[in-house]
């Protein structure tokens, strides 16, 4: 199992760098183009892998591993939930691909089911998370709290636009970007950079980094594909 566990983690942490490295690409290139398509799916591939590896250490830890203290219990369900929510809107991103030209609500259980799930493991962290007095599970699933929100919303009501999809999709993407990045700063960088690694600031830098980018890729683009519409 120990054996199991290093080789999940080397591939996590090769799937994290490739998607933190990729996912320049999607952005910066011509939407719906050759390469855009191409890297935006290494970039998915990379992320289901994060997200599938992500929720198997967190497991390994809290449940198969001896003696695990408080901190590291803490830590492994943050794994776990940053992993739902990256997968959660990495899965949204696509979805909205496939129905774009939908003109009603879209209840399809598949869809609502990743929705949900974000919701209801973003309360049951932050539930834990003030519990155990650790400041990560108490205020960062208000993030995820935000997204599934807004998840559901679009898919219960009715397009108002003809561009909504493309909002949706560049925000699910990025919103996985800002779940993996954090991982590694909270995970990675205190160790790299020998750094604090409970500091809040550290902790939400790539949601203050990312939220302006989000806004500005989502208006910038809806208006261009309403205006091409």
């Amino acid at each position: 199992m120990a054996t199991l566990f290093q080789f999940a983690l080397w591939i996590h942490i090769v799937a994290g760098f490739t998607a933190i490295l990729i996912l320049w690409i999607p952005i910066l290139t011509k939407k719906g183009n050759k390469l855009h398509r191409k890297s935006g799916w290494v970039f998915v591939y990379s992320m289901t892998i994060i997200s599938l590896t992500a929720i198997y250490m967190g497991c390994f830890r809290l449940f198969w591993m001896p003696s695990v203290d408080a901190g590291t219990r803490s830590f492994s369900w943050f794994l776990i939930y940053i992993a739902i929510l990256s997968g959660a809107s990495v899965w949204h991103g696509l979805r909205v691909l496939k129905f774009k030209r939908r003109s009603k609500s879209h209840c399809q259980a598949v869809d609502l089911s990743f929705t949900l799930t974000l919701l209801t493991s973003s309360i049951g962290i932050m539930v834990y998370g003030w519990n155990v007095g650790f400041p990560l599970l108490q205020y960062f699933p208000l993030i995820g709290l935000f997204l599934g929100g807004g998840q559901f919303i679009y898919w219960i009501t009715v397009p108002k636009s003809r561009s909504h999809w493309v909002v949706e999709h560049i925000s699910g993407m990025l919103a996985s970007s800002i779940a993996a990045i954090t991982a590694f700063v909270v995970f990675g960088a205190p160790r790299l950079l020998e750094v604090d690694s409970v500091n809040l600031l550290i902790w939400f830098l790539p949601t203050i980094v990312f939220t302006p980018m989000i806004i500005f890729f989502s208006s910038y683009y809806g208006r261009k594909f309403a205006g091409n519409s």
